[in-house]
């Protein structure tokens, strides 16, 4: 112990500061792991903040041109609208199919509520699943530091058993690899965490912004009491 407090003095005294690119490298194969995951969770970061939005969503132009069709009584419009692939959004895909229940069915005007229910609940699951990755990720980093840290500690009692007690160098490396991967693997998860469950409450709340616009599309079928569908828009 008498030996370790000179040691340590002297490494203050001489050694250059260590850049945070010499710290990330401490964590040795499963920092480099942690770092491939971040990249990963940034490109998801990035690809849910521009799919889970209210344009991307529900668009005020879908909104306004399927309430022109849906006043004047035409379904068929509406659908053929909601069934383009230029205009798939949230909104279309769930009342395409609540409008095509209703074309197709003798009971439409009875079943497009449950169409239109069915069809919110499977396109917001669609919406949840996208956000799983940044879920995984968020669980698993702080697994990959905690493994990090127990090679590092296994390395580190491996090297005070072949030196006797005297190699303090590879000692300290061993725990540096310990607390890197640590720190490591929570700087990744705390982010991952609060953005999964900031995307999961957004989808929430855009869910039922949705079926609130898609009642009140739906109202004109009941004001228009069935009218022709293919009457002029």
């Amino acid at each position: 112990m008498s030996d370790l407090i000179p040691m340590l003095l002297g490494m203050a005294a001489g050694d250059a500061p260590k850049t945070w690119w010499d710290t990330v490298l401490k964590g040795g194969t499963v920092g480099f792991i942690i770092i491939i995951l971040s990249i990963v969770a940034l490109g998801l970061v990035v690809y849910h903040f521009i799919q889970i939005r209210r344009s991307a969503v529900l668009p005020d132009g879908q909104l306004e041109e399927l309430e022109q069709r849906m006043s004047a009584g035409n379904i068929d419009g509406a659908l053929e609208y909601c069934l383009d692939p230029v205009h798939d959004s949230f909104l279309t895909r769930v009342l395409g199919a609540g409008l095509l229940r209703y074309q197709r069915s003798a009971f439409g005007v009875f079943e497009i509520k449950n169409a239109i229910e069915e069809a919110g609940e499977d396109q917001t699951a669609r919406l949840y699943r996208t956000t799983d990755g940044l879920g995984v990720i968020g669980t698993i980093s702080p697994l990959l530091g905690l493994l990090g840290t127990v090679i590092g500690m296994v390395g580190a009692f491996d090297s005070v058993s072949r030196s006797a007690g005297s190699n303090y160098e590879e000692l300290a490396s061993n725990i540096s690899l310990a607390l890197v991967t640590t720190l490591m693997g929570l700087i990744l998860a705390i982010p991952c965490v609060a953005l999964y469950t900031y995307f999961r409450n957004r989808i929430d709340s855009l869910a039922s912004e949705s079926a609130r616009e898609i009642d009140r599309l739906l109202l004109h079928l009941e004001e228009g009491g069935g009218r022709s569908a293919g009457s002029a828009p």
